[in-house]
């Protein structure tokens, strides 16, 4: 009788769960407004839209300075947002599993051992009772109407929405260690430019009072060389402590203590296109994590419409219980000593004051606002590539300009030098001149950084760096 009873009970069962539904809207991707190409984009990236994407592309093929895909490496592996993200992965995948648990039956087994002793009184005499129990028990709330199928599937969406969470930390991880990497390298620069000008004009400075000395020239023009000397100089201590300022963020990016960084290429030595290839808008929603993160808060949001509405209709639970109880333990596996029952229950809610209708309208207005965040998301990501396209596009002419500068700004001063040592001209051209070429050097290498930092900007906004 009891094997007919959980075979039945099994097939009610399995009959039950195959009839049941999911109430609740099942997940359609919202339609979002994907223009044809982006706004400061070269007219190649629409004409051929097949070429691969700079976003593509792995970290390490367009960072190709070792010293700085070293850095990154360390970073990936030590960065406190990078495992702080992971940890939430975890938590994620901890809690999928408690409600994934709540589609199965708890079973439980017990055992029970009473030995009782009352004493003699006037009306009953002395005597002593034993009871021993051993049994197993099973409670299990039918997922008729999709409940725990729907929270499941909210915590998986959640798991996922998680991961790309990471992801996303990974790629802004990637690009900040190379932007600084690269604003480093400027201040590298500037300074290698400062100290050489430094000497230079304090080999001038030295001429100058040699000349003065011997009555060629005014102290005045002693003056105006001092001046050249003091403004190279002045720079230095400023170039030094910002370099220290930037090796110490870019330790804490590292998730080291403060401390010194190596430098691989120089700023002008890192390998970068002229032109680059953005792809196809509509790759952006499959390519930037924090889309795919939107999305899946989305997924998740939706099927919580689902748990919602599922407390409208009845709860089903099923209980059985079975086991063996006798008053000696020498004789509770044999004879008449087994016991087992089973039942079931269903529970209608029938007034709970609005409680489950303003549950749904709260999980359906968090529905759409994910929907709203999701649109946003991608609308933000298009004007991110836009942007720094154009910021690309824009700094590189600037640098093409700079570079014209520096050259006519370097010529200009050593014509002036030579004029001035020919007696042709005073000091005061000299001193212009110099004044420009310093500016127009360090210029150039602020334009040079801009640059380079806009590349990675853009390869940030197109989605790439998290792909290992």
């Amino acid at each position: 009788m009891t094997k007919l009873t959980a075979l039945l009970l099994g097939l009610l069962s399995i009959m039950l769960l195959s009839a049941g539904c999911a109430v609740g809207p099942n997940y359609k991707r919202p339609i979002v407004d994907v223009p044809g190409t982006y706004r400061g984009g070269m007219p190649q990236d629409a004409a051929q839209p097949a070429a691969e994407a700079l976003g593509d592309q792995k970290w390490w093929e367009v960072f190709q300075d070792q010293e700085l895909q070293d850095l990154i490496h360390i970073a990936l592996q030590q960065n406190y947002d990078v495992r702080i993200a992971a940890t939430r992965i975890l938590q994620a995948q901890a809690q999928l599993g408690i409600t994934r648990a709540d589609q199965l039956p708890t079973i439980s087994g017990g055992a029970q051992a009473v030995n009782q002793r009352n004493p003699r009184t006037k009306n009953f005499r002395q005597f002593e009772t034993s009871a021993n129990q051993v049994d197993l028990s099973l409670a299990w709330e039918l997922d008729f109407w999709g409940k725990y199928r729907r929270a499941t599937e909210s915590a998986r969406a959640n798991l996922l929405a998680n991961e790309w969470a990471r992801e996303a930390v990974v790629s802004t991880l990637v690009s900040d260690v190379a932007t600084a990497y690269f604003e480093l390298r400027a201040l590298d620069l500037q300074l290698e430019i400062s100290r050489r000008t430094l000497v230079s004009r304090q080999d001038s400075l030295q001429l100058t009072q040699t000349l003065a000395n011997g009555g060629a020239t005014s102290m005045l023009d002693v003056r105006q060389a001092e001046q050249l000397v003091d403004t190279a100089a002045e720079t230095i201590p400023d170039l030094e402590r910002r370099i220290e300022q930037q090796e110490n963020f870019l330790s804490t990016l590292l998730g080291n203590n403060p401390g010194p960084i190596a430098r691989g290429m120089k700023l002008t030595e890192q390998p970068h296109a002229p032109d680059v290839p953005a792809g196809l808008p509509s790759s952006l929603l499959e390519r930037r994590p924090d889309i795919r993160e939107a999305e899946a808060q989305l997924i998740a949001a939706n099927a919580q419409i689902g748990v919602a509405k599922a407390a409208y209709f009845p709860q089903i639970n099923l209980t059985a219980a079975a086991g063996y109880q006798s008053s000696a333990l020498t004789s509770l596996f044999t004879g008449p000593a087994g016991l087992w029952s089973f039942g079931g229950s269903l529970v209608q809610p029938l007034f709970t004051g609005g409680r489950i209708r303003s549950g749904v309208r709260f999980s359906e207005a968090r529905q759409q606002e994910m929907v709203l965040s999701y649109q946003q998301t991608i609308q933000q990501a298009f004007r991110g590539v836009s942007d720094a396209l154009v910021e690309y596009h824009k700094d590189r002419e600037f640098r093409e300009d700079q570079q014209q500068l520096a050259l006519s700004a370097q010529d200009a001063a050593h014509l002036s030098e030579m004029r001035y040592r020919g007696g042709a001209t005073s000091y005061l051209e000299v001193l212009t001149n110099e004044t420009n070429y310093f500016d127009a050097e360090l210029g150039l290498a602020q334009a040079q950084s801009n640059e380079l930092v806009a590349l990675v900007r853009i390869y940030r906004n197109l989605g790439g760096g998290w792909q290992q």
